[in-house]
């Protein structure tokens, strides 16, 4: 069984399945969708047309955020989610949550009015949590940062975004950027 991703370069939410399919080692094929021109037969991958869409055996699966914890629990190794219960929830809520990043974020990208100051309040956010632990989701990487780190990589590479007042955040992005699957997506996001 061979998993397709119907994907876009500068989509973040492509970039968190791409990085999950990376950390797990999952064997697929790759077809890149222009999000300006966008292919008549998407819509029937996903009625919205919009990407990130797995497809296996003729299953089609749309949401980044569904898709991530699918791959979970389909390729369970290594694990990107804790085994405590309490853990995995909070992992959870950070992912679940990371739209209060995003909003600001697609705000600035407009140029709406106060949309710096939105998004530097949701990093603030993120640097007050990452200075308590080393992930969002607690003890070990997994979801919860990868829902969240696109944004961030594109927020800072390809929007101008500061992260230095932001320790703790620009530490944890260090961190990422360790990891392959991170700066795969990272250098993705330096050719946008």
């Amino acid at each position: 069984m061979t998993i397709t991703l119907y994907d876009a370069p500068r989509c973040p939410y492509c970039a968190r399945v791409r990085i999950v399919l990376a950390e797990k080692d999952v064997e697929h094929e790759v077809v890149e969708i222009d999000l300006r021109d966008r292919p008549v037969w998407i819509y029937e991958k996903n009625a919205t047309g919009r990407v990130p869409v797995i497809e296996e055996d003729g299953w089609t699966l749309p949401e980044s955020a569904v898709i991530m914890e699918y791959l979970e629990e389909r390729y369970p190794e290594p694990p990107l989610l804790p085994v405590d219960p309490v853990d995995r929830a909070e992992a959870r809520l950070r992912a679940f949550r990371a739209v209060e990043l995003t909003a600001p974020y697609y705000a600035l990208r407009r140029g709406e009015d106060g949309a710096r100051e939105l998004l530097d309040a949701e990093l603030g956010l993120l640097d007050r949590i990452l200075a308590d632990r080393p992930w969002l989701g607690g003890r070990a990487y997994g979801l919860a940062d990868v829902a969240v780190v696109p944004w961030v990589l594109r927020a800072s590479e390809t929007m101008g975004v500061a992260l230095e007042p932001f320790a703790a955040l620009s530490g944890w992005l260090a961190r990422l950027l360790i990891r392959p699957a991170v700066a795969a997506e990272a250098r993705i996001v330096a050719g946008l």
